[in-house]
């Protein structure tokens, strides 16, 4: 147990709930696959675990992190300043690449087929690759979904360098141009890679925006996927 992380988490943990009685509280560093923490109240004791990626952080994203998974928990307003210091150390340059080579490392890929029942994603994506990337976007691995997801329609997984697309869509009545949607969104994140501005992660970038809008039925795709 991480006891000298005990009285940031007591501290916090009073001054977010000044009246009530401070449960046992046991913090640990684990083996995550990423910037992961956790916190659960069980039988009540907190129970509270750190990516290993913290070991060695300084003290106020220690104490950040401590007061962001409080608040959480009780349902308390987040400090803005906590948020703001613990984005600034999330995003920044040496973290993130520390945390895409444990991903690359730890973490595991559930991989199916590219091969579906009525679409082969490798079919589609070297379609796409010709007729907007000159045919020069080095293939990345690609997978239909174990599950017919709805909720993460499709994914490009950077650590992995994979592409997803939900088995949802593998079915005879999926118009084409929704398949090729969902890839050549997926692709366009391989060419404009997420960048950090102001200490925030932007996922899609004005390129990114641009890019997209060349997508021919664009508006189609969209109206299909908002009627799923």
């Amino acid at each position: 147990m991480c006891s000298e992380l005990l009285p940031l988490f007591y501290e916090e943990y009073r001054a977010l709930r000044p009246r009530a009685p401070i449960p046992p509280i046991h913090v640990h560093f684990y083996h995550f696959a990423g910037l992961n923490t956790t916190i659960r109240l069980r039988n009540g004791e907190l129970k509270v675990r750190l990516s290993d990626l913290l070991e060695g952080a300084p003290e106020s994203v220690l104490r950040a992190i401590a007061h962001i998974l409080l608040a959480k928990l009780y349902r308390k307003p987040l400090d803005p300043m906590h948020v703001a210091r613990y984005r600034r150390f999330a995003s920044s340059e040496h973290v993130m690449r520390q945390t895409e080579r444990i991903r690359q490392m730890r973490g595991r890929k559930k991989i199916s087929t590219a091969k579906g029942e009525y679409y082969d994603l490798e079919e589609v994506f070297e379609s796409l690759n010709q007729r907007f990337f000159h045919g020069l976007m080095g293939r990345p691995l690609l997978t239909w979904s174990e599950h017919k997801a709805r909720r993460l329609l499709g994914h490009y997984d950077a650590a992995h360098n994979t592409i997803m697309i939900s088995r949802v869509f593998d079915r005879k009545n999926t118009p084409r141009y929704a398949i090729e949607y969902l890839m050549y969104h997926e692709m366009l994140h391989l060419k404009h890679p997420v960048k950090v501005r102001g200490g925030r992660r932007c996922v899609h970038s004005r390129e990114f925006q641009e890019d997209e809008k060349l997508f021919p039925q664009l508006e189609d795709a969209l109206n299909y996927l908002k009627r799923l």
